[in-house]
């Protein structure tokens, strides 16, 4: 897939099903008033967060390239971040959550190129630019803290989802799509935000993949780090919100020590966040992220991790004690005694070994599905896996041999086999038959009409996890956004808006503007009485070269205060910028 990225080998090396995601960032299409958000959010949170962020984030912010005074540009952010190790790509709003952990887990940072409207300055529920290139960047300079995000990509990609979980991101980044959006009715607002908070409480029990994310939300997102008594801000939620930033360092919000117990604490993302965690170190990041993947099914395996896939749904990948790894869609499990004897996946199905699909074993070939018994023979305590040559010649277990192998569990394979296959360190992995029949009790499970049965060899079940062992055996390139972001709206007075802003920016950074800085106040004044963030920044240049329209330009501004209450204090913290240190 083609991108408008200079060669970077952190990209370079993507797998395709990620590269889906990735847009170009058309940096033309950022509009003064575009500018001027990313400023004025950009001045405040330099300004406050100097006081309340963790020290990585202002030295980040100089490692990084990011400006206050203009919207980061993708080309120059990778040549810098190239420097600490990560790369940066450009996508459309929120991406499925496995994707964007498994982004992390390559040292990519996924960037949301669009920006919030002025209307939403302090705060959108739709990631992006500000969140995540103000927000997510400047803290990965420090090495620590890029490591427990390379990490967390790495395993959160494995965590099994459930069905409810793809419903719950349609429906969030449907939400933050048209709450971002100028002019959507209220209605269906309401009705967006309605079926968030159905889903939110409606859950059931939370997968590996939405606990996983609540420790994502309540660290990367939204954590705090030092002491429950005086925190430091480091997620890039607060990092990059003018308003939560302050509001989460009230006592209004519940600060507690943060531990596993995050995992089961749900978040709602359209609303402030009541509570907070606070890690002591990053450090103690990393410690809590290894003891949550030590209750994964990447790790415990056994006969809870195949009913994780299957309740599923979803293309997933179980490793056996040999190291055979078999991805696809699992739908069966015949288990005894709390273990599993046999495991069936239906449709497309790949087998390999140490995430590279053996030759002969690939989707095409095992195009209606796997099924194999797993553990020992009865009667015997050494595992097919375990025997020497002489021990598979004792059993029979050789090739041209016909033989019945009778399983725990009452799983039976009967026929004549023509090969096997082994691992690196010479164990059986695979031994495939001819004329052979497959059966559970009296069920019968393959028949010798179906052609060649190949079983796979493990005496247990060690790992199970989500997506495929080889990313290249399965096409996953086939991504369709059920939403897509939507753009500013244009009219003839949001384009009279814009050159006014425009000339604001070419008189600040000294270029010639068509207009002067008190005709530009006139317009805005006489036919954008609502619009405050221009009049700020014509306070800001009328502070430094015109006295005599600076009390105008206030005088306005109180005006706009009266008439809209609610951008009060957005006011009063852009004219305070200007005077800061000054007696007023």
């Amino acid at each position: 897939m083609e991108t408008a990225f200079e060669s970077n080998p952190l990209i370079d090396r993507l797998p395709k099903h990620l590269k889906q995601f990735i847009k170009p960032q058309d940096y033309a299409d950022y509009t003064p008033i575009n500018q001027a958000v990313w400023r004025y959010v950009m001045r405040k949170n330099v300004d406050y967060l100097s006081k309340v962020a963790h020290y990585s984030y202002l030295d980040g912010l100089k490692k990084t390239g990011l400006e206050i005074d203009n919207i980061p540009n993708m080309y120059g952010m990778n040549r810098i971040l190239k420097e600490i190790g990560w790369a940066a790509v450009a996508v459309d709003g929120f991406i499925p959550p496995n994707a964007f952990m498994e982004f992390q887990a390559y040292n990519v940072l996924v960037i949301a190129s669009d920006i919030r409207q002025l209307e939403h300055i302090e705060y959108t529920p739709a990631p992006d630019i500000i969140h995540e290139g103000a927000g997510h960047a400047p803290i990965i300079a420090n090495p620590e803290y890029a490591e427990y995000l390379r990490r967390f990509g790495e395993i959160g990609c494995k965590a099994i989802s459930s069905s409810r979980d793809y419903e719950m991101y349609e429906a969030v980044r449907l939400l933050s799509i048209i709450k971002e959006a100028e002019g959507t009715p209220q209605s269906e607002i309401d009705a967006a935000a309605a079926q968030v908070d159905f889903l939110q409480n409606n859950m059931g029990e939370l997968s590996e993949m939405a606990r996983i994310r609540n420790l994502h939300w309540w660290t990367v997102e939204y954590g705090l780090i030092g002491s429950v008594d005086n925190p430091k801000i480091y997620g890039a939620g607060l990092l990059s919100s003018i308003g939560e930033s302050a509001w989460c360092m009230t006592d209004s919000v519940k600060k507690i020590p943060y531990d596993i117990s995050a995992a089961d604490q749900s978040f709602d993302i359209t609303k402030p966040q009541p509570q907070l965690y606070v890690t002591p170190d990053f450090a103690h990041l990393s410690l809590v992220l290894e003891e949550f993947a030590n209750s994964m099914a990447l790790r415990t395996g056994g006969l809870s991790s195949l009913q994780k896939l299957i309740k599923s749904n979803a293309l997933g990948t179980i490793e056996l004690s040999t190291g055979l790894q078999i991805s696809g869609i699992f739908t069966k499990v015949i288990e005894e005694e709390g273990k599993p004897v046999y495991i069936q996946t239906t449709g497309k199905t790949a087998l390999s070994y140490r995430e590279k699909e053996l030759v002969g074993h690939g989707t095409q070939y095992h195009a209606e599905g796997f099924g194999s018994p797993v553990g020992k023979l009865k009667g015997i305590n050494l595992a097919i896996e375990d025997m020497s040559p002489r021990d598979l010649r004792a059993y029979d277990i050789y090739e041209a041999e016909k033989v019945t192998l009778e399983f725990e569990g009452n799983i039976t394979v009967s026929g004549e086999i023509i090969t096997g296959s082994r691992n690196l360190q010479g164990e059986i992995i695979i031994i495939s038959f001819k004329n052979c029949t497959v059966t559970h009790n009296d069920t019968v499970l393959f028949q010798p009409e179906w052609g060649i049965y190949d079983m796979a060899v493990g005496k247990k079940v060690i790992s199970a996890f989500s997506g495929p062992a080889d990313v290249n055996s399965f096409d996953m390139v086939n991504h369709v956004p059920s939403s897509k972001t939507i753009k500013a709206q244009k009219s003839s007075e949001r384009e009279e808006l814009e050159r006014l802003y425009l000339a604001v920016r070419q008189l600040r950074e000294g270029q010639n503007a068509q207009i002067t800085l008190k005709e530009t106040f006139a317009a805005v004044a006489a036919n954008h009485p609502n619009d405050w963030l221009l009049s700020v920044e014509i306070a800001e240049l009328a502070h430094e070269k015109h006295s005599d329209l600076l009390q105008k330009v206030l005088n306005h501004l109180e005006s706009v205060k009266l008439k809209r209450p609610e951008i009060a204090h957005l006011i009063s913290g852009g004219v305070e910028l200007i005077f800061k240190g000054e007696l007023v």
